[in-house]
């Protein structure tokens, strides 16, 4: 039986079970390979824009006996998939950019999945702004800190803007997320208290004797009060 990391398992903990799915970016194929044997996934699509990781990714899958079941494909975000083929979609360890631009590129496609599972590794309050300006609704976050690094992943459905008018759209909430704000994350509130101790080292640091220094202030003291106010949600 395969093991994931820790925040793989928890990218895994998000697919609804009895889905077929696609795994976008499926690097090694082993989140494929553990929906398959735990009989979550009814199959997989397991699709990577670079050659070398998809053929080790087939191996793997061949080494775990489930060709049958898994199948992988070279492909550039949703471009080799055909529409409603699968019902679930994951996408984890890449660039939030790059995740909207995989979803924008093919957004008919992306529309047709009844969810889409998604871990960015940057940029996670654009990623919630542009879903929500896509028409799609997130509902469910987790949260988890894995070698010291802190990673947010995000359970989206199709939706329109009547559907996902309950998800609160003030800057803090995009920030840092609705639903993690709602449940009070212990692990959002121990990376909201490392980025305000960060950001007050940093501000203490930065002098207000340019005109460059002055702006970089302003922006810090934005960030750090945006912490604080999360923090104060969280109480």
């Amino acid at each position: 039986m395969i093991e994931l990391s820790k925040r793989m398992q928890a990218v895994a903990d998000m697919v609804t079970p009895g889905l077929s799915v696609t795994d976008i970016g499926c690097d090694h194929g082993f989140v494929s390979i553990y929906l398959m044997q735990q009989n979550i996934a009814t199959r997989v699509i397991a699709m990577d824009v670079n050659e070398g990781p998809l053929k080790i990714a087939k191996s793997h899958i061949e080494e775990y006996g489930l060709s049958e079941y898994i199948e992988t494909r070279l492909s550039d975000g949703l471009s080799a998939i055909n529409p409603m083929e699968a019902e679930s979609m994951v996408c984890a360890g890449m660039g939030g950019r790059l995740m909207i631009r995989i979803l924008t590129d093919e957004i008919e496609k992306a529309r047709g999945m009844k969810e889409i599972i998604l871990q960015p590794q940057s940029e996670s309050g654009y990623v919630r702004r542009s879903l929500l300006e896509l028409g799609f609704q997130i509902v469910d976050e987790n949260m988890v800190c894995e070698e010291g690094k802190y990673y947010v992943i995000m359970k989206v459905l199709p939706g329109n803007e009547a559907e996902y008018t309950q998800y609160a759209k003030d800057d803090i909430s995009l920030e840092f997320g609705a639903v993690l704000l709602q449940k009070k994350h212990p692990v959002l509130k121990e990376y909201l208290n490392k980025m305000e101790s960060q950001y007050s080292i940093i501000l203490s640091q930065i002098p207000s004797d340019n005109e460059k220094s002055v702006q970089d202030r302003q922006n810090m003291e934005h960030k750090l009060n945006q912490v604080k106010k999360a923090l104060e949600l969280l109480e």
